[in-house]
C-alpha cells in the first residue's frame, strides 16, 4: 500500500508499459528494444520470453510479476514494487506479452499511475492476435470471408451483476459472422465452441488454434466448431495459445520459412557526368 503524503512528495520516476509482442524478439518495436536495452528497472510477466529478457541489462533489477492466463484476477493494477521504485525516483519498465492495451491491463495500470501522478509511457506491441494470425498464414479479415474482427476472452469468470459466465455471454457480445479470436480460450474451449454453435454458428465454421505463436516451437490445429475441442486434446496443445473462429481459416496460406536478412550492403557513389 503506497502512502499518500509520499506519493505526493516523494520525487518520480516515469513508468514505460511496455509491449513485449507475441515472443519473437525481432517482432520487438524498436522503441521497446531501446527502452529495454537501456533499463535500470524491468517488471516482467510470465509470458515475456527468455530471448527477450536477455535483453536487460545484467545491472538492471528484474521484478518477476507473473499474471499467466488469469492466475491472479483479484490482484492490485500495478505490482506495488513497481510503483515504490517510480516513486523513488527510478524509470520502471513495466514489460507486458503482445500490446499492454489489449487484455494487458494497461488501462487499469495507465489509471493508477495517473492518480499518483507518476508520469508514464505506452510503448506498443504486437498483438499475440497478430502474430498468430501472421504467423499461422491466416488473414483476420478477408474480402469474400470477414469484413470484421473481434477480440474476446473466454474465462470461467462471473461477471459482476449479471450472474452470468462470460462464456455464456461470448456469443452474444460478437457478431454473428465475421471473425473471432480467443484470448486464454483453450480451458473453455468446448463450452465456447457449443454456445458459440447454440447462437448460430454453423458446426461446420473453420477454427484454429495456434500455440506459442511466432516461436520455433509454434504448433497450431485446424478443425470445425464441432470436432475443434476434441482435436485440440489429443495434440495435447501447450499455452499459451489463440483461438481464430470463422471463415477467414480455410484461407490460410502457409508462410515461407523465415529467410536470414542479409546486411545493408555499402551505397556505391555514381559519377554523374
Amino acid at each position: 500500500m503506497i502512502d499518500g503524503a509520499i506519493a505526493r512528495s516523494a520525487p518520480r520516476g516515469r513508468v514505460f508499459l511496455v509491449g513485449a509482442g507475441p515472443g519473437d524478439p525481432e517482432l520487438l518495436t524498436l522503441r521497446a528494444h531501446r527502452i529495454l536495452t537501456g533499463a535500470r528497472v524491468v517488471a516482467y510477466d510470465e509470458l515475456v520470453g527468455s530471448e527477450i529478457l536477455a535483453l536487460i541489462p545484467p545491472e538492471a533489477e528484474r521484478i518477476a510479476v507473473g499474471r499467466r492466463r488469469g492466475t491472479c484476477p483479484n490482484a492490485p493494477s500495478i505490482h506495488p514494487t513497481v510503483l515504490e521504485r517510480a516513486l523513488a525516483g527510478l524509470d520502471v519498465v513495466r514489460l507486458k506479452g503482445g500490446d499492454p492495451m489489449i487484455f494487458g491491463r494497461g488501462g487499469e495500470e495507465a489509471a493508477e499511475l495517473a492518480a499518483l501522478r507518476i508520469p508514464f509511457e505506452v510503448v506498443p506491441g504486437v498483438s499475440a492476435a497478430l502474430g498468430a494470425a501472421a504467423s499461422a498464414g491466416i488473414p483476420l479479415t478477408h474480402r469474400d470471408a470477414a469484413s470484421s474482427v473481434t477480440f474476446a476472452t473466454a474465462h470461467l469468470r462471473g461477471r459482476a451483476g449479471t450472474g452470468e459466465h462470460e462464456v455464456e455471454s461470448l456469443a452474444r457480445r460478437v457478431p454473428p459472422e465475421g471473425t473471432v479470436v480467443l484470448y486464454m480460450g483453450i480451458a473453455t474451449l468446448r463450452e465456447t465452441a457449443r454456445r458459440l454453435v447454440e447462437d448460430g454458428r454453423a458446426p461446420s465454421t473453420p477454427v484454429a488454434v495456434v500455440s506459442r505463436a511466432t516461436l520455433p516451437d509454434q504448433r497450431e490445429v485446424v478443425a470445425d466448431l464441432a470436432t475443434i475441442a476434441d482435436a485440440v486434446a489429443a495434440a495435447d496443445l501447450p499455452t499459451p495459445a489463440l483461438v481464430i473462429v470463422g471463415e477467414v481459416v480455410a484461407r490460410r496460406v502457409a508462410p515461407s520459412a523465415p529467410a536470414a536478412i542479409a546486411p545493408p550492403r555499402p551505397l556505391r557513389h555514381v559519377r554523374r557526368g
